[in-house]
């Protein structure tokens, strides 16, 4: 069945970094465009970065600069990367990947950023 599994997350100060993982399975994952998307606490959930299958990278104005997508393709299975640099307070939110168009949602990685 499909499975995405984010971690990585935590608790870190404002100015410094975290990285992402996620393992996409139980899909053609491989085939499709992948990204991180967030929401934070009484806001809608958004796409911060996006890469393609070959790699290209599209980011967000707000995280443009400091974060970092890459991807891992395997045969049955994805995984996903974010670094995340130069970390502020409005990152805090919880993390999640998915395949661009999305399918059901993991449980996420939840990062906060304390000033």
């Amino acid at each position: 069945q499909v499975q995405l599994v984010e971690s990585g997350g935590g608790l870190v100060q404002a100015g410094g970094s975290l990285r992402l993982s996620c393992a996409a399975s139980g899909s053609d994952f491989s085939s499709f465009a992948m990204a991180w998307y967030r929401q934070a606490p009484g806001k809608q959930r958004e796409l911060v970065a996006q890469i393609t299958r070959g790699g290209v990278t599209n980011y967000a104005d707000s995280v443009k600069g400091r974060f970092t997508i890459s991807r891992d393709n395997a045969r049955n299975a994805v995984t996903v990367y974010l670094q995340m640099n130069n970390l502020k307070p409005e990152d805090t939110a919880v993390y999640y990947c998915n395949r661009i168009p999305p399918v059901l949602w993991g449980q996420g990685t939840q990062v906060t950023v304390s000033s």
